[in-house]
């Protein structure tokens, strides 16, 4: 009891460099958290996601654009691919399932993307088809009907039954509208993939809009690929990417989503280094706040030893200052955490349609905060020692 009141007085005490202090190691361990959450999540999630295809065929060229390009509807398309390279691999006996897609327009930002009816039969993830939301229906082929994303119909403000002309291009440009117009008839029901960002109409649609070059009114942007088995990927690699030179075959497609993440692992890095510094200072701060109170509280701690105080309660009174100036700024940091995991969650559901999941566990959700408390308890020996080997005698000595 008298050991948490000296630390509690002396907390009170010291309000402003006890609040300093506990601000330091809550940004140093949310910062830590939400740097490893967020490696870790995503590259889980980004290499999971695949919209229910294992390979991707598009035009010669890098396979990472032709993922993101046609799976998560990020970046360009690397070229068309032929009708007749379609019907092929259509009809490749490795092959289950061919769904073409065809991308060039947008609508304020959100990409419109053409495929067939098909598609949306596909399951996205095991056990999951894509569904409309109550009242909607999945869109006609050769009619200019499209279905909207969730996420997209939410930002865009569409709903069943509303009109809209789509803009050339994949970046919005106002003076590049379309003639056609095309009537909303269903809103996906939510499947936290890149598929929610985006409004899909028939693929004739894409092809024969006004303004595209009518030489290639019959090909398409890339083919997305379910195959029989997965050694027919490995068969269909050899055909597409060794022994031919006009397409590219983009399989397994998580795999290469996992080789993105590790082109930027040094950014991973940086950021760690980064929440490491923070977490040094946070400790230097924890040993200067320790260090100056112990200066301006020399003579009280010796009053204490005068009174009956044992070394070792002055010891841990210093020592449990420091580690509970530890556990306020560990708990704060959960705080930090999620305030700083939600924003990049936000960003990345915006910008790709993929949900970082909020109720993740990993072991760094305890290992940061132990780890600030444990530098803390560093922090603080020092002074704890001082406090130890202080003289009552010189420290009550009249000094005239």
């Amino acid at each position: 009891m008298t050991l948490w009141l000296i630390i509690r007085r002396s907390l009170r005490q010291h309000a402003l460099s006890t609040l300093v202090s506990a601000g330091s190691i809550a940004l140093a361990a949310g910062l830590m958290m939400c740097v490893w959450m967020v490696k870790t999540q995503a590259h889980a999630v980004f290499t999971a996601t695949n919209t229910g295809f294992e390979a991707v065929l598009g035009a010669r060229g890098s396979k990472l654009q032709l993922v993101l390009n046609a799976i998560f509807h990020l970046e360009a398309s690397p070229g068309n691919v032929a009708a007749s390279d379609y019907e092929a691999i259509k009809r490749h006996p490795a092959v289950r399932t061919a769904i073409p897609i065809a991308v060039g327009d947008n609508l304020r930002g959100y990409r419109i993307v053409g495929t067939l009816p098909e598609f949306f039969a596909v399951e996205y993830v095991p056990g999951k088809s894509f569904a409309v939301q109550p009242g909607g229906r999945f869109f006609t082929d050769g009619e200019r009907e499209a279905v909207v994303g969730s996420f997209a119909a939410r930002r865009l403000g569409l709903k069943i039954g509303d009109t809209f002309q789509p803009y050339h291009g994949l970046n919005f440009d106002p003076n590049a509208l379309h003639e056609e117009v095309y009537t909303v008839t269903g809103v996906l029901a939510p499947t936290n993939t890149p598929a929610d960002r985006v409004l899909w109409i028939p693929l004739s649609g894409v092809q024969t809009m006004s303004g595209h070059d009518p030489r290639a009114a019959t090909d398409v942007s890339a083919v997305l690929i379910q195959l029989r088995a997965p050694t027919a990927g490995f068969m269909l690699d050899m055909m597409y990417n060794r022994q031919g030179n006009r397409l590219t075959l983009a399989f397994p497609v998580g795999t290469i989503i996992a080789e993105l993440f590790n082109k930027i692992s040094w950014f991973d890095r940086v950021l760690a280094l980064v929440a490491g510094l923070v977490a040094l200072v946070a400790a230097g701060s924890v040993l200067a706040s320790s260090y100056s109170s112990m200066s301006a509280r020399r003579r009280d701690l010796a009053i204490l030893r005068a009174l009956g105080a044992k070394r070792r309660t002055v010891f841990s009174a210093v020592l449990g200052e420091a580690a509970v100036i530890g556990m306020i700024g560990a708990v704060a940091g959960f705080a930090v955490y999620f305030l700083l995991y939600l924003g990049v969650a936000e960003v990345i559901l915006a910008q790709t349609g993929v949900v970082l999941p909020v109720t993740a566990w990993h072991p760094v959700l305890a290992a940061a905060p132990l780890g600030m408390i444990g530098l803390c308890l560093l922090g603080g020996l020092l002074p704890a020692v001082q406090a130890y080997r202080l003289s009552v005698a010189d420290t009550l000595a009249p000094t005239s």
